[in-house]
């Protein structure tokens, strides 16, 4: 019986499985964005926004519980400097999974992990503008050269 085990093994033995949740969980916060499979991101999110807590903490001890987790120092900085603000006024909740449906190659459920209110959506917007200044530029040239 499973009573009271909680998480998924990922068909991983426990060292396997930490280090591959301490991996992704960087990646995360260090990209804000991250495209697994389905369970893995499940397993995830509890993890980063557990990080995103204790960055908002911005103790000593929240610090080192930070540093000792993460793998890169730079991006446990990033988490205590830029994401931990960012989500100052939020209570959790800090990202969100976005489901896309099978991998081609073996059928896994694949999803996006991504932050809430990340850079993404803001350089998302940013190309759109761009490409629509473009099209408006080229649409003028165009008119233009009709005209003579």
């Amino acid at each position: 019986m499973r009573h009271r085990n909680e998480g998924r093994k990922l068909s991983r033995n426990t060292s396997h499985r930490r280090a591959l949740l301490r991996n992704l969980v960087t990646a995360l916060l260090e990209h804000g964005r991250l495209m697994t499979t389905l369970p893995k991101a499940k397993e995830v999110r509890p993890l980063a926004e557990k990080m995103i807590t204790l960055g908002k903490r911005d103790s000593l001890h929240a610090r080192r519980q930070v540093h000792s987790y993460l793998l890169k120092d730079e991006t446990a900085r990033k988490v205590f400097s830029t994401i931990a603000p960012k989500f100052a006024d939020r209570k959790g909740g800090y990202s969100r999974i976005i489901k896309l449906g099978n991998r081609k190659g073996d059928g896994a459920d694949l999803a996006i992990i991504e932050l809430l209110g990340t850079d993404l959506e803001a350089k998302k917007a940013e190309r759109a503008a761009k490409a629509e200044a473009k099209e408006a530029k080229k649409s003028k040239k165009d008119d233009k050269e009709e005209k003579d």
